[in-house]
């Protein structure tokens, strides 16, 4: 199947505004937004969007939403309501719809069928949520006294002795 040279740069075009779905599925992307950048309007994105992916974005967006959740409730001892936010929903109610819609059941109830086909231990909510957000930054301090920390000689910074001990 041979393409038009537009069809090419439409599928391109659409592929980067859902490869930013994927990337930045968390925040609030303004569907308009992504039509502008992708050089639709918005209307005419959506009905693009949904030809080559099957789904409109903010549909797709969702979906994404979800499937991070699953694996959050799989493997991750965080609340639902804690999930819920880090997966870019601000509405628990929502989120529980969602979720329902799309996997037949809600968030605790698929969190108990995980749990009951077994696999590794939940990974404790501090961990995932430092992972989420990032270690602070901290810069090392200074080694104490002038003493050079590979080789523990004091006064050398090339970490060597003195000469004539």
């Amino acid at each position: 199947m041979t393409y038009r040279k537009a069809d090419v740069s439409s599928l391109r075009m659409l592929r980067k505004a859902r490869d930013r779905i994927d990337r930045d599925y968390r925040e609030e992307i303004a569907i308009a937004a992504l039509a502008s950048d992708a050089g639709y309007s918005r209307e005419h994105f959506i009905r693009a969007f949904r030809a080559a992916y099957g789904d409109t974005p903010g549909r797709y967006r969702t979906r994404r939403r979800v499937e991070r959740a699953r694996e959050l409730l799989r493997s991750a001892n965080l609340t639902v309501t804690e999930i819920c936010h880090l997966v870019g929903f601000s509405s628990v109610g929502t989120f529980t719809s969602r979720f329902s819609e799309l996997t037949g059941m809600s968030p605790t109830r698929y969190r108990a069928a995980a749990a009951a086909r077994g696999g590794p231990a939940p990974i404790p909510g501090c961990f995932v949520l430092m992972w989420e957000t990032g270690l602070p930054d901290v810069a090392p301090s200074p080694p104490a006294g002038g003493q050079d920390r590979t080789s523990g000689e004091a006064g050398d910074p090339a970490g060597g002795v003195a000469s004539g001990a």
